[in-house]
């Protein structure tokens, strides 16, 4: 049975120990970045930074300014459109594992040529790939597969200080979004499960999803 993590994003702090965990435990190197007048940093995935906590602001329908947190990564489709596409070019560069569920680019995805890679970014849904100009290869959120297969949780729901991340089996991480949907509509009654039949990756959103990163769901 696949693997799944439910984001809660009314839970979220913006505190970005998921987003500097995953860094951390992929060993991946500081780049230079810029202010771009938000406090989201840096401003967009790349193939050093795999998960971005992306900020927000809008004033409602009472005047009062809200604050949206998104803690964006690979949704892990359970279907994923990225390894068909790769799959029509190069077989093996993108890989799905049957045990947990998780979408993985290989080695191989160095070997397809920009157009290629620029197809398989192009058919994602939600803007996740991104292609490392160094070396070739195409890169996202590979859902900690090594902690998986030593029998931990991802690094992100690990760190995460408020519980705004749970990860397990996947009919009862829909069983607990449920539950979490249901308390948070009684404060924000617009709250829904974004593509929850489709990702392995599951948000609950507080809001209607124009309130949110524009790829936050379809």
């Amino acid at each position: 049975m696949p693997k799944s993590i439910l984001v809660d994003t009314t839970r979220c702090t913006a505190c970005r120990g998921c987003q500097v965990a995953c860094k951390d435990w992929h060993n991946l190197p500081a780049i230079k970045t810029k202010q771009t007048g938000t406090h989201q940093n840096p401003p967009d995935l790349n193939p050093c930074n795999l998960k971005v906590v992306r900020f927000r602001e809008h004033i409602d329908d009472q005047g009062i300014v809200r604050w949206n947190f998104f803690p964006d990564q690979c949704r892990q489709c359970t279907y994923p459109p990225c390894k068909d596409v790769a799959d029509m070019v190069l077989e093996g560069a993108i890989i799905q594992d049957k045990k947990t569920g998780a979408v993985l680019f290989t080695e191989k995805t160095a070997q397809l040529s920009k157009e290629d890679a620029e197809a398989v970014r192009e058919v994602c849904p939600y803007n996740i790939p991104r292609r490392d100009e160094k070396t070739g290869r195409l890169t996202k959120c590979d859902f900690c597969i090594d902690r998986l297969q030593a029998g931990l949780i991802p690094m992100c729901v690990k760190t995460c200080p408020t519980g705004a991340m749970v990860f397990g089996e996947r009919e009862e991480v829909l069983a607990m979004a449920r539950k979490r949907l249901a308390i948070a509509r009684k404060t924000f009654p617009k709250a829904f499960l974004a593509d929850y039949k489709d990702v392995n990756v599951i948000y609950l959103l507080a809001e209607e999803k124009e309130h949110y990163y524009e790829y936050a769901c379809f």
